[in-house]
């Protein structure tokens, strides 16, 4: 029984009965399915959302989903770059990154980042372990360009790693970093490797938790959330410049994950507290999902 001292927080016993009900058949239909999750933004920096995204992690592995965490640390590689003493330099929004950023980008990463949602999400249970795309071959990259330095794309990806994990129930955090054929590291941007890792492992869906709400028909109209559209309707939107700015590599992203073998790919708010959960098991859903139809 409920402490009768604890709060309510205003949820009628009707309201949480619907709520449960209306999960069970998407709780059903999803069972045994691979999620791939993105996070990152400000939702990473924020010590009540992080407590949150980590239970919902935890909640899908425990009603039979198999989730697997990609995440970057944009900020974070900046702000010990800067206790560092080093600026850093942009092209086309990829940070040039030469050898000592590079070892600062993997040891923020792999070192504390990582580390830092593995702890949260192993609170409920040993249930997560951290790693990087160097890992077991996992991520195969390249360099993008010379004036970028150690920023690389991806070449191939394999999944026996997490196949394995996965097996065995284990939560996989992934680490953006990527490594050539001689071992050399690369720091790659992490929505890519989300959507790579997604379609080769023929996921069921990859979600980006942005600080964004969805894609929108109208930049100022916050309301004008777009919530389902297929790769031809987002050609089309590209091309009537709905999809613009800091907007086109989010779309990119999910376009490559669901033309590499992805099933959705969806856009959420990750500054909403357990907006996983209202995405996966509700009838509404929330965000922008797209799809090939």
């Amino acid at each position: 029984m409920n402490d009768p001292n604890t709060p309510d927080r205003g949820y009628s016993p009707e309201l949480r009965t619907k709520a449960l009900v209306e999960a069970l058949p998407y709780i059903q239909q999803f069972r045994g399915a691979t999620i791939v999750v993105k996070f990152g933004g400000n939702a990473m920096v924020n010590d009540e959302l992080s407590r949150t995204f980590a239970e919902d992690i935890v909640l899908l592995r425990s009603v039979g989903l198999r989730p697997v965490v990609v995440h970057g640390g944009a900020p974070q590689i900046g702000e010990m770059l800067g206790r560092l003493g080093k600026e850093s330099d942009f092209v086309d929004g990829l940070r040039v990154t030469d050898a000592e950023t590079l070892d600062v980008a993997r040891m923020v990463l792999v070192g504390k980042v990582g580390r830092d949602i593995v702890g949260a999400i192993n609170i409920h249970g040993a249930y997560a372990v951290g790693m990087s795309g160097e890992d077991g071959g996992l991520i195969e990259a390249q360099p993008i360009h010379p004036d970028l330095g150690y920023v690389g794309e991806i070449v191939a990806v394999n999944t026996t790693i997490i196949d394995r994990l996965l097996a065995e129930d284990v939560i996989p955090v992934v680490s953006s970093i990527g490594s050539d054929k001689t071992g050399q590291a690369y720091n790659i941007n992490a929505d890519t490797v989300a959507g790579a890792l997604a379609g080769a492992l023929g996921a069921e869906k990859v979600i980006y938790l942005t600080d964004i709400s969805g894609l929108l028909a109208d930049v100022d109209d916050p309301n004008s959330i777009i919530t389902r559209a297929t790769l031809d309707e987002l050609e089309m939107y590209t091309a009537e410049g709905i999809v613009d700015g800091g907007m086109i590599p989010k779309v990119a992203a999910c376009v490559s994950a669901v033309k590499a073998g992805a099933k959705s790919a969806h856009m959420l708010d990750g500054r909403i507290p357990h907006v996983l959960l209202l995405e996966l098991f509700t009838d509404s859903g929330i965000g922008t999902m797209i799809s090939r139809t």
